[in-house]
Order: C-alpha cells, then sequence, then structure tokens
C-alpha cells in the first residue's frame, strides 16, 4: 500500500449518491476527493464508525419541520465510542418525477421516503387526490424504484437534480409545502479531542433524569440557565426500561472549553445519573452566542480567584 492509499479516508453516507446525505458531506472540506461509502441506513453508517471501517459517518438529527430524528438521537444515546465533530445545514427542496412519457393524471402510486411524503402530502393530495404512497428508504431509492417493475410506481419524491443520476423526467417542482425547511446533519467520529472553540460553537449531550418526580426537569435546566447558557435544541426521548423515564437531548451554545460551559455540565454532571458528551463543534450558520459580562469567562476566572484568596486567609 502506497504512503497515499494509507492517507485516505473513508466516509459512510446515506445512499445512493445524490441524497442530501451526500450533499451535507459535499460541505466536508477535508473529504472532498477521500473515499465515499454510501450505505443504506443510519444504522449501518455508525456500525462502519464503530467498527473502523470508516473514520466517519453523515448522518441527519434534525429537521426544521419534523423536529429530531429520533433513530439518530437513541443511536448517539446507547452506542458508545461517538462524538459529533460537525454539523452542516441543507435546504430541503423536491420535485415530483416519473419516467419519460408519463402523465400527472396518470399517477396512482407515488414513491417517497416517508419524511419527504409528510412534507410534499398537501400538494399531492391537491395535484394527484387518488394517489397511494409507497414507502422507499431514501429520496433517491424512490427514483430508482420507478425502474423496478415489480414495485408499480408511477412517480417519486426526489431531491432537485435527480435527473443527473436516472432517466426521469420532472414533471414538477417545489412540492413540499414549507420552502424554507432546512434538515440539520452531523459528521460522526469515533471517540477524538475536542476541537478548539471557534467563538461560534455547539456542545451536545444527552442526560437522564435521576427520577420521576416534581421539578426535575427544571433542576436539569438551571444548570444552565444559572450560568448563562441557551439551549438551542431540547428533546426528550424515553428510556425503554419503563413508564416515566425519559433521557434529554440537549444542544447548548458554546464550547466545552468555554467556563460557563465546563462549569454547566459539572453542574449536570452532579445532577444526572449518566451523562453523555456528544461532543463541541463549531455551529453551522456561525452564529456566535450572546454572553452578558456577568458570565463570560473573565467573570469565571474572577470569581475562582476571589475564593482562593479566601481559602488563603487573603483580604478578599
Amino acid at each position: 500500500m502506497t504512503d497515499t492509499a494509507a492517507r485516505r479516508r473513508r466516509y459512510s453516507y446515506l445512499g445512493p449518491a445524490g441524497t442530501f446525505t451526500e450533499a451535507a458531506l459535499k460541505q466536508v472540506p477535508e473529504a472532498v476527493g477521500q473515499d465515499w461509502n454510501p450505505v443504506d441506513n443510519l444504522g449501518e453508517a455508525l456500525a462502519d464508525v464503530v467498527s473502523g471501517a470508516s473514520d466517519a459517518a453523515m448522518i441527519a438529527i434534525e429537521n426544521s419541520i419534523d423536529g429530531g430524528v429520533t433513530v439518530a438521537q437513541d443511536a448517539l444515546a446507547t452506542i458508545p465510542g461517538l462524538r459529533i465533530v460537525g454539523e452542516y445545514l441543507v435546504p430541503v427542496r423536491f420535485v415530483l418525477v416519473a419516467r419519460p412519457g408519463t402523465r400527472l393524471e396518470d399517477i396512482a402510486v407515488v414513491s417517497g421516503h416517508p419524511v419527504a411524503y409528510g412534507q410534499c402530502r398537501a400538494w399531492l393530495d391537491d395535484q394527484v387526490p387518488r394517489h397511494r404512497h409507497l414507502i422507499a428508504t431514501s429520496n433517491v431509492q424512490a427514483a430508482a424504484d420507478l425502474f423496478d417493475p415489480e414495485k408499480g410506481i408511477d412517480a417519486a419524491i426526489a431531491p432537485p437534480g435527480i435527473e443527473e443520476h436516472y432517466d426521469v423526467e420532472v414533471l414538477a417542482e417545489g412540492i413540499a409545502e414549507n420552502p424554507d425547511a432546512v434538515t440539520r446533519f452531523v459528521l460522526v467520529s469515533r471517540t477524538v479531542p475536542v476541537g478548539e472553540p471557534t467563538g461560534a460553537d455547539k456542545t451536545s449531550l444527552i442526560v437522564e433524569l435521576p427520577d420521576d418526580r416534581s421539578g426535575s426537569l427544571l433542576e436539569l435546566l438551571e444548570q444552565f440557565a444559572t450560568r448563562g447558557v441557551n439551549l438551542t435544541l431540547l428533546a426528550s426521548r424515553p428510556i425503554g426500561d419503563r413508564m416515566g423515564r425519559y433521557r434529554f437531548v440537549i444542544d447548548a451554545e458554546g464550547h466545552v472549553q468555554d467556563a460557563r460551559v465546563a462549569d454547566a455540565l459539572l453542574g449536570v454532571k452532579r445532577f444526572s445519573p449518566r451523562v453523555v458528551f456528544l461532543g463541541s463543534y463549531p455551529r453551522a450558520d456561525r452564529v456566535a452566542a450572546t454572553i452578558r459580562v456577568a458570565y463570560d469567562d473573565e467573570a469565571f476566572r474572577d470569581a475562582r480567584d476571589w475564593l482562593d484568596r479566601i481559602r488563603a486567609g487573603e483580604d478578599a
């Protein structure tokens, strides 16, 4: 094996080529020119990372319309040794495609990923009121299934540009109900040292409540509020061992090396029986957190110095 080949990195993503996940991976500068491995599902992508078959995997974790991708959140909560190293935003647009020569009035069966179908259902109900939905594993696979005679599909919900990959005809564009929909993707690797803060960062973690009692969630949120740390995501997921037991998926503004964030995480660790640190990484939108003076790093240093002087018997 040559030195060049040895340095090549491998990235897994939900395939086939042309998916929104591939569009997210294209935003990763260090992935350009490396080996890209299309897989059939999120579990396979993360298994590649855990086994070392891939250096990292790009997965969808949140949609601005449908909320969190629960299968991704649950996987990150239960699979050890994973670390989020970056996030990427992809605008979500859909077109309706069919085999050449197909007319809109000929459509009876429409293939589409469940999330895509949910975002396009209003348009389909209006334009193709008697259609039946057939689930596809991805938006690109929906188009590929058009050429499987056993499936009997007439049209597919697919991403723009799909005609570059398949011999299909675009019957309609902009069929999603919300033109501003965005999907958030994260690049996941095995556990690595946390990168340096950029000033516009996000920290992700998953926290279990200690017990099911009044005020538990409030106590968790106070760990962040009392340190001036804003949360950009708070989602609950059942732990699954019994009713009333939940874990919370949390995205906080800032980096673990920021004093306010580090202090909040210490508070969370003391409070919760289980905390999964998923990573601190640059925000995709590059929006810096607004920090009040009382919560900046200098304020925390001053407070620690004041306490040290008290403990040393000095004039504070």
